[in-house]
């Protein structure tokens, strides 16, 4: 492939990511941002083996390693009866798999720092409207139908509402769910929770309670904890309405641990509420316009899979763009590449969003009784392991990627921090 004018619309975890491969391959590369200061949106994140791999490839592993909490299982209280429902640990599958919670913040200024160390510009302030291909070039205009931006390729990295791929041929039909959740990040100190898991508590499938170790965002930083409250998005102003006492005395019945969390929170504003849809863009491109992260599929949160499927996706047209000769090729290749992987685990999100958030009372008891015991039987707890992990199908080779060492010395890394 020749050097190319390449224009990145977004400054998330994606389009960074893909703007550090792509300079790095001898590309020219630009950010678009709409914000006049780039910043990360939402709390704490869970870095699965996937993701973790294409930061390794970029040479973050060790800079997000010392931030970040290494987390082993992922663990899940009926919260009346007290009785185990979700129990998935990593080493359950060979290898030596781990996840890593961070807060969003540290995974952003990792990357944000490496784009700026590689001399890459970030345009900021713009809000992009459209991408019009032209001959073989790309345009990009503003909100105002004025032209920013003139490239061989444009990259949609601007999430889930992105405007550019909804006023193109592959705009996607958006399913908006029924369940979000309010997030906050919060010390941890003084505070009962496991330090290397995931912990949920449930009633039914209509509460679900978490707390997620996220590390800090500066090495010298006590760690922080990430927690969530999923609710139905219908019911939020009703929620807010009855007033953060009663809200606050509902989860202190369900989990007492979760008090000193509590006590942090004064205001609803430090609440942030987050909403999910499924959507998927097929193919993910149209023209010189392609997708990745969420602006090419996006589902609900329950395996974790968002940051990580981001950045497989920057790593996958990396490798696309660099073994073919022309930019048709190269984004038929990409779309190849992530196809399989992508269908599967948002299948998979969908299938197990219901057991967890959903008016279903019959389906959670399916939950309780039939799936919980069903996954302590061999072969499944491997086979949970590996859907956790993002890795229940090889992700790696189609992106042109090596898995990581998984046994390195963990303890030099944690002494980073």
């Amino acid at each position: 492939m020749k050097q190319l004018d390449i224009g990145v619309a977004g400054a998330g975890p994606a389009g960074l990511a893909v703007a550090l491969f792509l300079s790095r391959a001898g590309h020219r590369v630009e950010i678009l941002e709409r914000f006049a200061t780039p910043a990360p949106v939402g709390s704490g994140l869970l870095m699965q083996p996937t993701g973790l791999t294409v930061l390794s490839a970029l040479g973050l592993f060790d800079s997000i390693h010392g931030l970040g909490s290494r987390i082993d299982r992922l663990h899940g209280a009926d919260a009346v009866s007290g009785r185990t429902v979700l129990d998935v640990r990593y080493d359950a599958a060979p290898g030596g798999r781990y996840g890593l919670a961070v807060q969003r913040a540290a995974l952003f200024n990792t990357l944000h720092d490496a784009v700026a160390a590689d001399g890459i510009r970030i345009r900021t302030g713009i809000e992009l409207a459209v991408s019009e291909t032209r001959g073989d070039r790309a345009v990009l205009k503003d909100t105002q139908g004025e032209m920013v931006g003139d490239y061989d390729l444009v990259i949609d990295a601007s999430g889930a509402r992105s405007s550019l791929v909804s006023g193109s041929g592959s705009a996607p039909t958006v399913r908006n769910l029924a369940y979000g959740a309010f997030w906050a990040t919060l010390d941890g100190q003084g505070a009962a929770y496991d330090k290397t898991a995931l912990s949920q508590r449930y009633d039914k499938a209509k509460v679900m309670i978490g707390l997620l170790p996220a590390g800090r965002v500066q090495v010298h930083e006590a760690e922080r904890v990430a927690f969530f409250w999923s609710l139905k998005v219908a019911d939020v102003e009703a929620v807010k309405a009855a007033g953060l006492d009663r809200w606050k005395a509902i989860i202190r019945n369900y989990w007492p641990d979760c008090m000193p969390f509590l006590d942090q929170i004064g205001d609803w504003d430090q609440l942030t509420l987050a909403r999910y849809a499924h959507r998927t863009v097929l193919p993910p491109f149209s023209g010189r316009l392609v997708c990745v992260g969420d602006s090419a599929h996006s589902t609900s949160p329950q395996l974790g899979q968002g940051a990580n499927m981001a950045l497989l996706d920057a790593a996958a047209l990396s490798h696309a763009l660099a073994n073919h000769a022309d930019i048709a090729s190269a984004l038929a290749a990409y779309a190849r590449a992530r196809r399989n992987h992508v269908r599967l685990f948002q299948l998979l999100s969908l299938a197990f969003t219901p057991f967890y958030q959903s008016d279903s009372n019959a389906i959670a008891w399916v939950r309780d009784r039939l799936v919980s015991t069903i996954a302590r039987v061999p072969p499944m707890p491997g086979l949970l392991a590996s859907i956790v992990a993002g890795t229940l199908i090889d992700p790696f080779g189609p992106a042109g990627l090596t898995e990581c060492e998984w046994r390195r010395d963990y303890s030099l890394l944690s002494g980073m921090a």
